[in-house]
């Protein structure tokens, strides 16, 4: 199987995460969500992250993030500590229903960060009408997010992130609450945009076949508390599409490599040295 432990990208490095981990205490209760996470994203990469059921993965994307401050080890941004939410930085998160606010039009929902930036009109005219078309709404930017379908909110929420101009977008589960067809276009979809914008992409993802057909590496998570078990790179041509590069015979043996991960992860897989817990 072509995987690498180190994480170390073709690219210069556009993330560092480094000895990260995480505690919960309260109510007379300690629980280590991560214990020792360590990759790299080089910049323009695609990787997707995987693991069992609560192994941490929407707290570890959080960290990465700065909405939440790890209890250890540290994040890196372009060189730079990560100790709140960064500027370079978008998150498209599962419930694209409760980031978009129904009393304003699409636009005005797309439009929102950039007012926070402080950018001049005609800018922000432009970023959105642009980030609209990028993802096919063009002609829905006068609706309300109400008025849509699911599959088109979350585009709405994909398209307020890539206005932004982020250096990093990172994914939490973005289309899990959405049905197979239109969780396709999704993938297709996020896979051109990052063709196009050149975006360093990190995708979390509780699917398997999903992280397999979007990333360039996929990370598979242990349980908690976690540690990455492995890092595959995904050896898939470029140009993929659902129906050929499912059908191709090395896309099954990565997805069965990373699925036999994740069964050894659910029954309590630890690093060489750690015991079980």
């Amino acid at each position: 199987m072509n995987a690498h432990a180190s994480g170390s990208p073709r690219t210069a490095a556009m993330l560092d995460v480094a000895g990260l981990r995480k505690v919960y205490s309260g109510s007379g209760r300690t629980i280590e969500a991560i214990r020792d996470v360590t990759f790299t994203v080089g910049a323009g990469e695609l990787v997707c992250i995987v693991g069992p059921s609560g192994a941490g993965k929407t707290t570890l994307l959080k960290c990465i993030a700065g909405l939440l401050p790890p209890s250890g080890g540290k994040v890196v941004l372009e060189g730079q500590a990560v100790a709140g939410p960064p500027p370079a930085m978008a998150v498209v998160f599962q419930e694209y229903g409760r980031s978009l606010f129904p009393w304003m039009t699409v636009r005005q929902n797309v439009e929102l960060p950039l007012r926070q930036k402080r950018l001049p009109a005609a800018r922000r005219e432009q970023l959105v009408g642009d980030a609209l078309a990028a993802v096919d709404l063009a002609d829905a930017h006068g609706a309300y997010p109400w008025q849509l379908s699911g599959g088109m909110q979350q585009r709405v929420a994909i398209a307020r992130a890539v206005a932004y101009e982020p250096h990093v977008l990172l994914m939490d589960e973005p289309f899990a609450a959405v049905d197979a067809q239109t969780r396709a276009d999704l993938e297709d979809l996020i896979r051109r945009l990052w063709h196009r914008l050149k975006v360093t992409v990190l995708f979390v993802t509780h699917d398997i076949e999903e992280a397999v057909y979007l990333g360039e590496r996929v990370l598979i998570l242990s349980h908690a508390p976690t540690v990455i078990m492995e890092d595959v790179v995904i050896d898939l041509p470029d140009e993929r599409s659902q129906l050929e590069t499912r059908s191709l015979p090395r896309f099954s043996e990565l997805r069965k490599h990373v699925y036999a991960k994740i069964q050894l992860a659910k029954q309590g897989w630890r690093p060489p040295g750690e015991s079980k817990t």
